[in-house]
């Protein structure tokens, strides 16, 4: 039977549809792309071109507005009229901390404040206990709150972790990204996490 453990972006009430594994073994890794303090400078803004932020084709039946998280492509879509969508880069939780389902924007926070959970803490004993929202905050320039959880779409101090699998659940994007969405998703937007696209 799978141990089941809170993180940073894990819910504090577990889902059944949200319930992530993680061995023994796997919760004594420490979490990859946390630097507290550490403020990238605009040329680490800049990603690779097929994760910059564009319009693309998309075929979906959920309505415009609508987000749509694909973990394995690393992409977060913002589905359009006209068979289009916003497309996103992002950085996704790292094996054994992925997950699928549906959730609502229920809050949104501007340059958010960052609390890592005991569980994080004993992982990383040198991570602060509290850090206000700023640059240097790995929580970035903006946070949507998913739900009931601790799970969040956030910006990030850390652009370079765009693309890969790296965080505790959540989904990073970097701040100028999160700053465009932040202005586009009004609370109660609708959120898709899928692992896999649809066919």
């Amino acid at each position: 039977m799978p141990r089941f453990r809170r993180h940073l972006c894990i819910p504090i009430m577990l889902l059944a549809s949200l319930a992530i594994p993680v061995s023994a073994a796997f919760a004594q890794r420490q979490d990859v792309g946390d630097q507290p303090g550490h403020i990238p400078d605009a040329a680490d803004e800049v990603l690779p071109p097929q994760f910059q932020r564009q319009l693309v084709l998309y075929r979906t039946t959920e309505p415009p507005g609508t987000i749509i998280v694909h973990t394995s492509e690393r992409y977060l879509y913002v589905v359009q009229p006209n068979g289009r969508a916003l497309r996103y880069g992002i950085g996704v939780g790292r094996d054994g901390f992925q997950w699928q389902g549906l959730l609502k924007i229920t809050r949104k926070q501007e340059w958010p404040d960052w609390t890592p959970p005991p569980e994080m803490i004993e992982r990383q004993p040198y991570l602060p206990r509290f850090m206000a929202g700023g640059p240097g905050n790995p929580m970035g320039a903006r946070a949507l709150y998913l739900g009931t959880t601790v799970y969040r779409i956030h910006g990030t101090n850390q652009p370079q972790t765009i693309g890969s699998a790296v965080s505790s659940g959540c989904f990073r994007l970097v701040n100028g990204d999160v700053i465009d969405l932040y202005e586009r998703i009004p609370v109660g937007t609708k959120v898709i996490v899928r692992q896999t696209p649809e066919l």
